[in-house]
């Protein structure tokens, strides 16, 4: 009687009983891809995959730069407003506390327009490193892919990838409106920008 044999029990802690090689007929062997997939075709569409991989990490990157510098800027701007008060007022009538918060705030802007030249120039090292990455892939697809895959997969160009990083991460930032006034206060650093 059939319905009394158990079936196979794949996965469990017995061993599943594989048949002999040669045995039955080849419609048995059962493939996770369609006929018509080749493992060219699985490389490719991996290959895909991982591109895209790439694209969204280095974008979430670029954003979050941005964001750092959209925050140095706001931070830099508030700084700013703060020491105009202060530099408005005329010298002789100045406090010491108000002297003293005065340099303290030239002193505070100065930190954080050098924190900013080291987000921009780890900018230029990501856009340099991702650079060479890319070259790097093109000479690995070149000699390991076909090129009838090459035709199809072509990588975007890297303007597109960087483009809105770059563009928003200029040396100096909108933040930093020459200060025409009693320049002789401040680091020529800041004068400039």
């Amino acid at each position: 009687m059939e319905g009394s044999r158990t079936p196979p029990r794949y996965g469990s802690l017995e061993s599943t009983p594989w048949p002999p090689t040669g045995e039955g007929p080849e419609d048995e062997i059962v493939s996770m891809a369609d006929s018509t997939t080749t493992i060219d075709d699985i490389e490719g569409e991996l290959f895909k995959i991982e591109r895209i991989r790439e694209i969204l990490v280095r974008r979430e990157s670029e954003l979050r730069y941005m964001m750092d510098d959209i925050q140095l800027c706001k931070e830099i701007s508030r700084l700013k407003q703060e020491l105009q008060k202060l530099i408005a007022l005329p010298e002789n009538e100045k406090s010491n506390e108000e002297k003293q918060k005065e340099e303290e705030l030239v002193q505070q802007i100065h930190k954080l327009v050098e924190t900013r030249d080291f987000l921009v120039d780890d900018v230029e090292f990501e856009r340099l490193r991702e650079r060479e990455e890319d070259k790097e892939m093109a000479e690995f697809l070149q000699s390991k892919l076909s090129k009838s895959y090459l035709q199809q997969a072509s990588l975007q160009p890297e303007s597109k990838i960087c483009s809105p990083l770059r563009a928003s991460t200029s040396r100096h930032c909108s933040c930093f409106p020459l200060w025409h006034h009693h320049q002789r206060d401040f680091p020529s650093r800041l004068v400039q920008a």
